[in-house]
Formats: structure tokens, sequence, C-alpha cells
């Protein structure tokens, strides 16, 4: 079973939302941010959707 969907409280880098996505789908968090970067490279609204993640997605703290 997966965890639920949060931002670590470690393994952070800007907000945690890439760690928190790599946790709950069992991936590791290089892998989600590489997926990130390459995202960002296509039209789209990569970064309105991590701002609204880190917004919404709640902290382990």
């Amino acid at each position: 079973m997966a965890s639920s969907l949060v931002r670590p409280a470690g393994g952070r880098w800007i907000g945690g939302v890439c760690a928190g996505l790599a946790r709950r789908f069992n991936m590791t968090p290089n892998t989600v941010r590489l997926i990130f970067v390459i995202s960002c490279l296509l039209p789209g609204p990569q970064i309105l959707l991590y701002i609204a993640l880190w917004l919404l997605m709640p902290s382990e703290r």
C-alpha cells in the first residue's frame, strides 16, 4: 500500500512536492524531479501545478 500524499520533512529540495509524489508512487525523488524538469520543456501549466501542489499538499511536520 502506498503512503498518503504529503510533503516529507526530510529530503526536500524546494517545496518537497516531487519527494512527496515519489514517496506516494514508490519512485525515487530524483526520477520525479527529472520528469518534472523535462515536462517543463513542453507547453503547459507545470509550474502552476507545482505551486498548487505545494500549497495544497500537507507537510509531515
